[in-house]
């Protein structure tokens, strides 16, 4: 909950009027969600033992762990959640629902496929997610839970998320990118994903078993939000491309051409912020505040 995912996702539920639980693996963090009326758990993600008495009374629990993309945990805290709904609620209460933070890139890479909500999952081309579209289908098909899947694209926003060492190049004086000129992003800001959590729990009821991507209705240039970047930040261009050297930094060269509409349709969800290109002055000026530089 104090994460970059979570912690906007926590604050919009209290701000709704919801009690919250926000689990976090620091205790230096406690006093961040308390502040916020988070109530605090204090818990390692790979021990969920602390807080899984709960589910007794709750009526939704989110995943929210998918920066650090580790299978194993994921499934660890699916099951344990789902066992722990059998061992702790009444016979008679409605399913607890479960909402999993997936990702755009499970649509793989591609500059020409345009790919929407409920497009079959047939590109893997991105390999750090590879293994998400199988458990993505294990969380909405689990019959202990009712399972919800949200596909965050690239976010933007506050700390900046995966765009961070973006910004700290071009705050350097380099702006330097993976991947090649020509590249689409899907993206999202942080408080209008948040918007979405919050839309699909209440909604649980009916949505259960449902993939959203989250995502703006527009793509952005990857050259355009370099050229922007180098302006806003005074960097020295011309903005560069670099070669992937790992995993990660391979995934962060895909492009995802995401048309959604689930989310709109069913939730009646629609993005507010402006995109990034358009506001890039604010985000990056967002990230330097958030790095007390």
């Amino acid at each position: 909950a104090s994460g970059f995912i979570g912690f906007p996702v926590a604050q919009a539920f209290v701000r709704a009027g919801h009690i919250v639980y926000g689990v976090t693996r620091s205790a230096s963090k406690v006093q961040k969600l308390a502040v916020e009326e988070i109530i605090p758990i204090v818990a390692d993600t790979s021990d969920p033992s602390p807080w899984l008495p709960l589910v007794a009374t709750l009526d939704v629990v989110i995943e929210a762990i998918a920066g650090r993309d580790i299978p194993h945990l994921s499934k660890l805290l699916l099951e344990s959640t789902a066992k722990a709904a059998k061992q702790y609620r009444p016979p008679h209460a409605p399913n607890l629902a479960y909402i999993y933070t997936s990702g755009a890139w499970v649509h793989g890479d591609s500059r020409k496929e345009i790919v929407s909500d409920t497009t079959p999952i047939t590109n893997v081309s991105v390999k750090i997610t590879a293994w998400r579209p199988e458990f993505e289908q294990r969380v909405v098909t689990h019959s202990d839970v009712s399972g919800i899947v949200i596909r965050p694209s690239l976010l933007y926003g506050r700390s900046a998320s995966l765009l961070a060492p973006l910004f700290k190049k071009a705050y350097e004086g380099t702006v330097a990118w993976y991947g090649t000129p020509g590249g689409r992003y899907g993206t999202i800001h942080c408080d209008d994903l948040a918007e979405l959590y919050l839309l699909a729990a209440e909604k649980s009821a009916i949505v259960g078993g449902k993939i959203f991507d989250a995502t703006n209705e527009f793509t952005e240039g990857v050259d355009d939000i370099l050229q922007k970047l180098v302006e806003v930040s005074g960097a020295k261009g011309p903005y560069e491309y670099l070669p992937p050297s790992n995993l990660f930094e391979a995934a962060l060269t895909a492009s995802t051409l995401i048309r959604p509409y689930l989310a709109r349709s069913l939730l009646g969800w629609r993005p507010r912020k402006a995109s990034l290109v358009d506001h890039l002055e604010i985000y990056y000026n967002s990230w330097k505040a958030s790095e007390g530089l």
